[in-house]
């Protein structure tokens, strides 16, 4: 029996979805079709059915768990309030529980250094996303320009992932969480 065009989406939905998870949780080389496929309660061979190759559904996984990011930032920044949200977002970003769930946190910070060795349409999907965060974070700076806003949330946003990744990286946990709470205070302190 043949599938509607609703159930045909939702499987590729589950398989994008399955793949955003497991690229932030293992990195793009750590996982192959088959078991993307076995994750998503899906055959091997149904793969092609729905992409071209691995490299365009990492690349829509990509745009996928970026976009879960911006909406999940942008909602924290808006129940903050306009004089809290950048605090609140660098809080978020930089929290234990981000360090310690990256199968559901931002995959610049879980696979970024993949991204770049990978196929272009990854590092597109990569790119486009830090874009997005970077217009997110310059809407909550407080700059005398448009200009100065966007350099001050680069900065903003390139040590917001250089800390989480560190703080990831550190063995001990008493380190680490001193490294996610440095970072915060640098950042905070730094727009004060």
């Amino acid at each position: 029996m043949r599938k509607t065009r609703s159930e045909t989406e939702g499987t590729r939905r589950r398989i994008v979805t399955t793949t955003a998870r497991l690229v932030r949780e293992r990195g793009i080389a750590g996982v192959g079709v088959a078991e993307l496929m076995k994750q998503s309660g899906l055959t091997h061979g149904g793969f092609y059915k729905h992409f071209s190759s691995k490299d365009a559904l990492v690349a829509e996984a990509c745009e996928a768990a970026l976009l879960e990011t911006h909406v999940g930032l942008s909602d924290i920044a808006q129940k903050a309030g306009d004089s809290r949200g950048l605090q609140a977002v660098i809080e978020s970003y930089l929290s234990p529980t981000h360090r310690d769930h990256p199968e559901q946190g931002c995959i610049i910070a879980a696979a970024g250094d993949e991204a770049v060795r990978g196929h272009s349409d990854i590092r597109q999907a990569i790119s486009g996303g830090t874009e997005q965060l970077v217009a997110l974070v310059a809407g909550h700076v407080k700059a005398d320009s448009a200009g100065q806003a966007v350099l001050q949330a680069r900065g903003i946003v390139s040590t917001m992932i250089g800390g989480l990744t560190m703080a990831r990286a550190v063995n001990d946990r008493e380190a680490s969480d001193a490294v996610l709470a440095d970072v915060r205070a640098f950042l905070l302190n730094k727009r004060a």
